[in-house]
């Protein structure tokens, strides 16, 4: 059975309970498998990316024909920090939720508005309306070059800086380490592996440190980052606590010894 997220954000936690750990975030209008419905109010899920947790059931629209429809018809995602769906076309108008970048929606062909504002349809079939320039058309991983889609997922992973840190984040509101890697490449059209690891099965296989490029990405021990290029990489760091850029040059005022030298692993979209 699926289903598509109607709130904000629904967190996935380890166990069927709000105080287990916070494994992963699921974003407005993205769709899930449910795999087990365990009581009345939870169900275990697995994500687009394979990603597996509980989630309340109450986050989710569980209508597997419209589940259908919208993966056809929600072509846009939310790539502003913070976007709020308004019910009326202008800035008084009262709001009817807000979404994070990355959450999906139905775009709706309207020439009888301003050309500022979008109108847009929520999973739950309500129509609103947000800023036009706030939302753009989904990327397909077929659609960019190599250099398009190194330099994508890089100014992706750095519009999130000073992003707080946030065990299994993965929005404007928080993120972690591997949520802001694998957002960047979510925005960008590709699914990696939303961990710490290069996993097979995954588009990322390692290559040697010397072959490092901007976009490719650091693996430490439980640990990830993005290479931005100039010995310098971009990370949520726990340590941190924030995301932020950092140098693998000693000579360099942002050197972090600690991951400089625990470098266990180089990943690449474009291995050989």
């Amino acid at each position: 059975m699926k289903a598509i997220v109607k709130a904000m954000i629904a967190n996935l936690h380890a166990e069927p309970h709000l105080s287990a750990e916070l494994i992963d975030e699921v974003l407005y209008g993205m769709a899930v498998h449910i795999i087990d419905e365990p009581d009345s109010d939870w169900v275990l899920v697995r994500t687009a990316y394979q990603y597996e947790g509980y989630c309340q059931k109450m986050h989710l629209l569980i209508d597997e024909s419209q589940v259908n429809m919208w993966a056809n018809e929600a072509a846009y995602v939310v790539h502003q920090s913070f976007a709020d769906v308004l019910h009326e076309p202008r800035i008084q108008s009262s709001k009817i939720t807000t979404l994070v970048k990355g959450s999906l929606i139905r775009y709706i062909p309207n020439d009888d508005i301003d050309k500022e504002w979008a109108a847009v349809q929520l999973a739950t079939g309500e129509i609103g309306y947000t800023r036009r320039m706030w939302i753009r058309h989904k990327i397909n991983d077929h659609q960019l070059s190599e250099k398009q889609l190194r330099e994508g997922v890089v100014q992706t992973a750095l519009s999130y800086i000073k992003t707080p840190y946030r065990w299994g984040g993965k929005s404007p509101l928080g993120i972690d380490c591997s949520g802001l890697c694998s957002m960047a490449y979510m925005l960008n059209g590709v699914y990696i592996y939303r961990d710490a690891r290069i996993e097979d099965g995954f588009p990322i296989k390692e290559i040697s440190i010397e072959q490092i490029q901007r976009g490719d990405l650091l693996y430490f021990p439980g640990h990830i980052a993005m290479y931005i290029g100039d010995n310098k990489y971009v990370h949520s760091s726990l340590g941190g606590n924030e995301v932020s850029i950092n140098s693998l040059d000693k000579q360099h005022p942002d050197y972090r010894e600690d991951l400089a030298t625990t470098i266990t692993a180089v990943g690449s979209l474009f291995a050989q």
